[in-house]
């Protein structure tokens, strides 16, 4: 299956800034914890955490870590590779998600980190081949025997002016009618 250039590289781009993000969080949380990085302990008063520690190593081996493989997939040239960009974005909107949903706050950067993931899938999942046709497109008309579309008009017919068609296969026939 071929990628365009251009859907390759915007894929590694966003999967890099994502693993670079989720390990320096991780380092965060983990190393100076939830103050260091303007998040109050008071936060965590609604979460089964008592420190910043958990979740920052949550944060760097689950969404880092799926970020991670997936750019060593697409390295390899594994055709499993689009496949774990989907993910990873789903992983990274999944993230983001539960963290707005269990802290009950809102930063801009949950919005930049969610467009992040959302355009890591979306690009996956025209990489994997799932291009967009128009939503209004209209199929051919069938002809009135059903077979073909109106658009089809053979060129040659028989000496009785009927079209002369393969039983089998229903292709037209070719050269002299032959008894």
């Amino acid at each position: 299956m071929s990628v365009s250039p251009g859907i390759r590289v915007t894929l590694v781009v966003v999967a890099l800034f994502n693993l670079v993000s989720a390990l320096a969080g991780c380092v965060l949380l983990v190393v100076a914890g939830g103050d260091s990085v303007g998040m109050p302990n008071e936060w965590l008063a609604r979460t089964p955490f008592a420190s910043w520690a958990w979740p920052g190593l949550i944060l760097g081996v689950v969404v880092g870590g799926t970020q991670l493989v997936t750019l060593i997939a697409q390295r390899r040239r594994y055709v499993l590779a689009w496949g774990l960009h989907a993910a990873s974005g789903l992983v990274m909107m999944i993230w983001i998600f539960v963290e707005i949903a269990v802290l009950l706050v809102w930063s801009p950067l949950h919005g930049v980190y969610f467009l992040t993931g959302l355009v890591q899938t979306v690009l996956a999942v025209l990489a994997l081949g799932a291009w967009p046709q128009p939503f209004f497109a209209r199929m051919p008309r069938r002809s009135r025997t059903g077979v073909g579309n109106t658009a089809y008009r053979p060129k040659r017919v028989d000496g009785v002016g009927r079209v002369r068609r393969c039983l089998r296969c229903r292709s037209v026939a070719r050269g002299p009618l032959r008894r």
